[in-house]
C-alpha cells in the first residue's frame, strides 16, 4: 500500500505536523519547514492533513493555505447542519458508498402548496403576464421596469422566502423553486431576479445568519420589496479561487471603512440592500450594506458592457471610504464569510435548474409553430425526424429538470445541506438549456434564429451564461469529486499515511517485514474494505412500482452508482499526491456519477407520473444518459421511440407548455 493524500482530502486537524520525515521524491529546505511551523503557530489553528500533503507535494505555502481556508470554510457549513443531513449521510454520497441504495431519498412528491403562498405566486404571474402583454415590462433602457418590480412587490413577490414573522409568505423551497419554472415561463428574468433576491442575495443570509435584531431590521424591507437585494462577491482576481479577495473593511470606531472593488453584480442600482463579502483584519466576513440612493465620492458604479443578463442591472461596485454600521455585520456561530457565502450557493444551484426548465418550455413553444408553418420540398418540417428527434430530446431535457428541482429542493427542506445533489441540478440544467438553445432551438429555425427580434438572436447569451453561473460546471464537477471521495480518503488512506510517516518511510516496500509491521494497524481497514467490495454481491435496489421501461433505467443506474467504489478508489491510489493536479480524470469521472444520479432521479420522477408523455420523456432522456454512458450507437428502436414522442409533442402533447405565447415567426413566406 502506498502513501495517498491530496488537497482535496481534507482530513482532521492534527495537532503538530512532523515534516522531518517526507517520503521519497519531495524535498524541502530547513527554512521552509521552520516557516510552515511559524505559520502555524502563529495563526493558533490546527493543519490539515489535505493541507499539509499540498505542501509537501511541493506546492507553494501560500496555495496551501488557501486551499486549506477554502476546506476549513467547507467543513464550518457542515456544521450548520445535524449530522444525519451533512454530505457523508446525503444521497448522492451514501448511494455510491453505501452497500444498497436508500431509494427513498431519491424520491420526490408533489407538495401541497399553502393558499396564501398560491395566492402570492399566482398574482405574481399575473403581474408579469399583464405588463409583457401591454408592453410595459422593460423600461427605456431594456431593462425589468421599476413598475415591474414595484407591482410585485405589491402581491408579495419578494418575500415568498422571508418567514411571516418578518412579512413574508415563508413558501417552503420545494414551492418556491417549482414557482421558479412557472415564472420563467412568463419571463425568465423576472424569476432569475427571485433567486437573487431570495437564494444569493441579502435575504438568505440574514435570515441564516443574522442576529434577531438584524433580522427585525433588514427583512422586513426586503420582503415587502421596499429595498432589494443582491450579493457582492466577485471581484477582478477572485472568482472561483475566494481566496484573493482584496475588497477590505477597517473597524473605525462604530463603523467600517470599505474599500476595494466587486464585479459582475446582478441587480445592483442605488438604494439596493446588498450583502457584501470582504476582509476584516484578513478573515474573510460578511457586511450587509443599505446602498445610498446616489452615487457619491464613496460609491460609485461600474458600467460595462455585458451581453448576458441584459434585463437586469448588472453592474461593479467601487467602494473607496464607503461607511457601514459595525452592527451590520454578520457573526455565524462557527466559520466566517465564506461560510456565509457558501451556504446561500445551493438555493441558487437549484433555482438555476429550475429556471432553465421554464426557459426550455419556451424554445418548445416556439419551435411548434414554426416547425409546423415551415416547409421543405412541400412538406412541414414538423413531419421531418430530425425536427421530431429534437422535440423528444427537448422534452427528455425538461422532465430531468423537473425530476432534479423537485429532488433537491425537497431535500433542502427536509434539512439536507445538498451540496452535492445541488451542483448535480445546476451543472445539468445549465448544460441542458446550453444544448437545447444551440442545437435544439437554433437548428430547427435555421437562419431566421440570427434576426434581431428574434427569441434566439436577442437572447443567445442568456441561454448560455447559466453555464458559468453560481459556479462554472467543470469546476463543480470536481467539487463534487472532492465531497465524494473526502470521508474515503480519511477512514482509510491518511492512516495509512500517518503510520509511513511515523516510521520514516519513504518508499514503502510490502517485502519489507519493517513495513509490513508499520503498516498493521492501517493496512487492514482498507484491506477489509476492498475485500468486501471485490468479493461480496452488492444488493439489488428496492424499487417502487414503476413501467418496465424506467424500471431497467433504475437499476442501471444503481448497478453503476454501487460499482463505481472500487474505480474511485483505484484512481486515488494511482494518482496519489498528483490527483489534486489531476482536473481531467476528476471531471471526468465525476461526470459519470453525476449521469448516473440523473438517471436514477429522472426514472423514479417519470414513474410517478401520470401523463404519459412524461414518462416517454422520461425514458429517452435515461436513454440518453445510457448511450453516454456505455458508447453505444442508437437503435432504430430509440429512434421510433424519439420520434414518436417529438410527433406527439408537435401536435399539442406537451400539456405544460399550453398556453404559452411564442414569439412571432419572422420574415413569413407566402405558402402555396
Amino acid at each position: 500500500m502506498i502513501l495517498m493524500a491530496g488537497r482535496f482530502l481534507q482530513a482532521p486537524p492534527l495537532h503538530r505536523v512532523d515534516v522531518t520525515h517526507l517520503p521519497e521524491g519531495f524535498s524541502m529546505s530547513d527554512d521552509r519547514k521552520s516557516a510552515i511551523a511559524n505559520d502555524l503557530d502563529a495563526t493558533g489553528e490546527e493543519a490539515s492533513f489535505a493541507e499539509t500533503a499540498l505542501t509537501l507535494g511541493g506546492k507553494s505555502q501560500e496555495e496551501a493555505q488557501r486551499t486549506g481556508a477554502i476546506d476549513k470554510a467547507d467543513d464550518q457549513v457542515e456544521t450548520l447542519f445535524s449530522p444525519q443531513f451533512q454530505t457523508v449521510n446525503s444521497p448522492a454520497h451514501r448511494v455510491v458508498w453505501d452497500r444498497g441504495i436508500p431509494i427513498e431519498l431519491f424520491q420526490s412528491s408533489e407538495p401541497e402548496t399553502p393558499s396564501d403562498v398560491k395566492k402570492v405566486m399566482d398574482d405574481s404571474v399575473a403581474v408579469v403576464d399583464r405588463h409583457r402583454d401591454a408592453g410595459t415590462l422593460m423600461n427605456e433602457d431594456r431593462k425589468i421596469s421599476e413598475a415591474v418590480l414595484g407591482d410585485l412587490a405589491e402581491v408579495g413577490y419578494w418575500g415568498l422566502l422571508v418567514g411571516k414573522e418578518h412579512g413574508g409568505t415563508g413558501a417552503p423551497f420545494r414551492n418556491f423553486a417549482r414557482f421558479l419554472t412557472r415564472m420563467a415561463m412568463s419571463d425568465p428574468t423576472v424569476a432569475g431576479l427571485a433567486s437573487v433576491h431570495g437564494c444569493i442575495g441579502a435575504v438568505d443570509p440574514v435570515r441564516t445568519f443574522g442576529t434577531d435584531e438584524q433580522k427585525q431590521r433588514f427583512l422586513p424591507d426586503l420582503a415587502s420589496g421596499r429595498r432589494l437585494s443582491a450579493f457582492a462577491l466577485t471581484e477582478p482576481g477572485a472568482g472561483s479561487d475566494l481566496t484573493a479577495l482584496k475588497t477590505t473593511a477597517k473597524l473605525q470606531g462604530d463603523e467600517y471603512i470599505v474599500d476595494g472593488e466587486k464585479l459582475f453584480i446582478t441587480n445592483v442600482v442605488p438604494g439596493r440592500t446588498i450583502g457584501l463579502v470582504c476582509l476584516i483584519d484578513g478573515r474573510p466576513a460578511v457586511l450587509i450594506c443599505d446602498l445610498p440612493h446616489e452615487e457619491n465620492d464613496q460609491f460609485q458604479l461600474r458600467k460595462y458592457g455585458l451581453h448576458a443578463l441584459k434585463h437586469t442591472y448588472n453592474r461593479g461596485i467601487i467602494f473607496n471610504g464607503f461607511r457601514v454600521p459595525a452592527n451590520n455585520l454578520l457573526q455565524p456561530v462557527k466559520g466566517s464569510g465564506l461560510t456565509i457565502a457558501y451556504h446561500g450557493l445551493n438555493l441558487g444551484r437549484v433555482a438555476l435548474c429550475a429556471n432553465a426548465a421554464g426557459t426550455m418550455r419556451l424554445m418548445m413553444a416556439s419551435m411548434i409553430p414554426w416547425a409546423k408553418f415551415r416547409k421543405t420540398y412541400g412538406e412541414a418540417i414538423s413531419q421531418r425526424e430530425l425536427v421530431q428527434r429534437r422535440l423528444g430530446r427537448m422534452a427528455g431535457m425538461i422532465v430531468a429538470c423537473d425530476a432534479l428541482v423537485a429532488w433537491c429542493s425537497g431535500l433542502i427542506d427536509e434539512g439536507y445541506r445538498g451540496e452535492m445533489e445541488c451542483i448535480v441540478a445546476k451543472i445539468f440544467g445549465s448544460e441542458a438549456q446550453k444544448e437545447a438553445a444551440v442545437e435544439l432551438f437554433m437548428k430547427t429555425h435555421g437562419g431566421r434564429s440570427f434576426l434581431a427580434g428574434h427569441m434566439f438572436g436577442d437572447n443567445v447569451h442568456e441561454y448560455l451564461a447559466p453555464c458559468i453561473y453560481e459556479g462554472e460546471g467543470e469546476m463543480l464537477g470536481m467539487a463534487f469529486f472532492k465531497s465524494l471521495v473526502k470521508q474515503h480518503g480519511m477512514m482509510y488512506f491518511e492512516p495509512i499515511g500517518k503510520a509511513l510517516a511515523a516510521a520514516g518511510i519513504k518508499k514503502p516496500n510490502p517485502m519489507n517485514p519493517a513495513h509490513a509491521w508499520a503498516l498493521k494497524g492501517a493496512l487492514p481497514p482498507y484491506a477489509k474494505w476492498f475485500a468486501s467490495q471485490s468479493l461480496w454481491p452488492k444488493p439489488r435496489p428496492s424499487l417502487p412500482p414503476m413501467p418496465g421501461r424506467l424500471k431497467e433505467h433504475a437499476e442501471f443506474a444503481a448497478a453503476g452508482l454501487q460499482n463505481s467504489p472500487l474505480e474511485i478508489s483505484g484512481t486515488m491510489r494511482k494518482h496519489q499526491l498528483k490527483l489534486a493536479d489531476r482536473q481531467c480524470r476528476m471531471s471526468e469521472l465525476s461526470l459519470r456519477i453525476q449521469k448516473l444520479v440523473i438517471m436514477l432521479c429522472t426514472s423514479l420522477y417519470g414513474a410517478r407520473q401520470q401523463d404519459e408523455v412524461l414518462r416517454d420523456a422520461a425514458d429517452l432522456m435515461c436513454q440518453d444518459l445510457t448511450r453516454e454512458l456505455t458508447g453505444r450507437r442508437p437503435s432504430d428502436r430509440y429512434f421510433r421511440h424519439a420520434t414518436k414522442l417529438g410527433a406527439t409533442i408537435a401536435e399539442g402533447g406537451f400539456a405544460s407548455i399550453a398556453g404559452l405565447h411564442p414569439d412571432e415567426i419572422l420574415m413569413p413566406y407566402q405558402n402555396d
